[in-house]
């Protein structure tokens, strides 16, 4: 089982984090980067079929490619942000992980401006 795996991992690397963070904080916080990055590589084909299996159905109800891969890029930006932010945090820098979300939540904003868009045309062409 997968999370099993993950969640040893992450013990260990935590039980590491406060071992090495006591005499060398820089080298905790490049710990921790890895540990992120081996999870991610971890859930990489996990990622890979969901992505395919939203692919499939769009395809069959016919939606446009357009409003999937732009919900795929306010999902990984929204992925990559909170990660960017955790990094921050774990580095003792919550000023700059809350300029992060901040500017995530401004990017998922306009990348959503399409898709609303067509939400309200849509409605707009419903009513009377």
């Amino acid at each position: 089982m997968e999370i099993m795996q993950i969640v040893g991992l992450a013990l260990v690397a935590a039980v590491l984090l406060v071992l090495i963070r006591q005499n060398k904080p820089e080298l905790a916080v490049q710990l921790s980067i890895a540990f992120g990055v081996i999870v991610f590589l971890f859930m990489l084909g996990k990622i890979a079929t969901v992505v395919s299996l939203f692919r499939d159905l769009a395809a069959r109800a016919n939606v446009n490619v357009f409003y999937l891969s732009t919900l795929f890029k306010i999902i990984g930006v929204a992925y990559v942000a909170e990660f960017g932010a955790q990094v921050c945090r774990d580095a003792g820098e919550s000023a700059v992980a809350a300029k992060v979300e901040f500017a995530a939540k401004i990017l998922v904003m306009v990348l959503a401006i399409p898709i609303i868009v067509a939400i309200l045309e849509t409605v707009i062409r419903l009513l009377p």
